[in-house]
């Protein structure tokens, strides 16, 4: 039999080979990534900081014990050069492999905003276990200031993972409130109040528009005319799907690589899933339909072909100073929102108009309270029925 290879060995990899190891324990498995391969939990980067992680603490196992692991090949710091589609075959330097079926999970690439400016080195981006560990080494001792570009859900969760690990922070974000496209208003007030309380300070309105060295750390420059000095920049304006080799083969693709709802993409044998993939016109960069993808994919692979489900998950957010759940709404849906209040404490429900819930928003103890929060969830439709 044709092996199953994966490409990627982040969350989506990993998982969709344990869950298909689980139902088939004898089909050669390969999984090929242009990292080191090791096992880590993705949503630890932005909380490492606080629990004293580094890079080696987070690394859960590496590319050999994964090997032995899951009874597979794991190729390590290697690229993808081609993939013949009509020969079922991907070239990796000047090996050829074939493959019965090819899955795609290889996540997303941090967006990385035009800036002016010499400084360019010294703005960092978090989306793997290595860019954690070359940010934290780069960090060094409490005290500094880093200047973090975005207020939504990374940006936020690291602005309190550092802040809370006695850093000085300060935070740019144009939309004009923490987790802008996330909250509503008065959620948002509620976060960002519960980080100014940790020394967090914010600039809400302009964006970033240069970074100069200035010594041994950054002078940024904002679209309003000031500038800020700090020791070093860290970006975390969102993620956008891998899509290139993808598209470069003739794949479908639109905002995420394009499948079904057995994850299929364009081609029969060619699947996707995780931050990379766009199912049923939805991109759900988020641990739990990444979880749900990988189950139901795993049993198509193995020969019972089983269509993802997305029940209502609503995401949590590591803001410990002001805990968040949200069950997002859709840009332009119809309804609006209802909220009840105590300080940093928000229970905030989005009706459509004809009253059914369509999502919510919970900050400080109503994120807290697991009566409230299950109501919820089950009031809300499901996301892929």
């Amino acid at each position: 039999m044709q092996p199953l290879i994966i490409l990627g060995t982040g969350l989506a990899g990993y998982t969709l080979a344990r869950e298909f190891r689980k139902l088939d324990a004898d089909r050669p498995l390969w999984l090929i990534t242009q990292d080191d391969g090791r096992s880590y939990s993705k949503p630890m980067l932005s909380n490492g900081l606080s629990k004293g992680k580094s890079a080696d603490d987070l690394g859960m196992a590496s590319a050999e014990d994964m090997a032995k692991q899951l009874n597979a090949t794991v190729r390590a710091n290697t690229e993808v050069f081609a993939i013949d589609r009509a020969a079922r075959t991907i070239t990796i330097g000047a090996e050829v492999v074939e493959y019965g079926d090819l899955v795609f999970a290889v996540g997303a690439d941090v967006f990385r905003p035009p800036l002016g400016g010499d400084g360019g080195e010294r703005v960092y981006t978090v989306n793997d276990l290595e860019d954690y560990g070359r940010f934290r080494d780069t960090l060094g001792a409490a005290g500094k200031k880093v200047l973090i570009i975005g207020g939504g859900l990374i940006g936020c969760e690291f602005a309190n993972d550092l802040a809370a690990s006695g850093y000085v922070v300060e935070l740019v974000e144009p939309m004009g409130r923490a987790l802008p496209t996330l909250l509503p208003e008065r959620a948002s007030q509620a976060v960002g109040n519960g980080l100014a309380s940790l020394g967090v300070h914010f600039h809400f309105g302009p964006g970033v528009t240069a970074v100069d060295k200035n010594g041994d750390g950054v002078r940024v420059t904002l679209s309003d005319g000031k500038t800020v000095d700090a020791d070093l920049v860290l970006s975390a304006i969102g993620l956008r799907p891998r899509v290139a080799l993808a598209h470069h083969v003739g794949l479908k693709v639109e905002r995420g690589i394009v499948t079904n709802r057995l994850l299929q993409t364009s081609d029969e044998h060619i699947y996707a899933l995780g931050d990379c993939a766009e199912v049923e016109g939805k991109v759900l960069m988020y641990v739990l339909p990444l979880m749900a993808a990988a189950r139901a994919l795993a049993k198509t692979l193995a020969g019972q072909p089983t269509p993802v489900n997305y029940p209502a998950m609503p995401v949590q957010i590591k803001t410990p100073v002001c805990p968040v759940v949200v069950a997002p709404v859709a840009p332009g849906t119809a309804g609006g929102w209802e909220i009840e209040a105590d300080g940093n404490n928000v229970k905030a429900s989005f009706l459509a108009p004809s009253g059914q819930l369509l999502g919510f928003a919970l900050t400080g103890s109503f994120a807290t309270d697991m009566k409230v929060k299950t109501e919820l969830a089950r009031a809300l439709p499901p996301i892929l029925a």
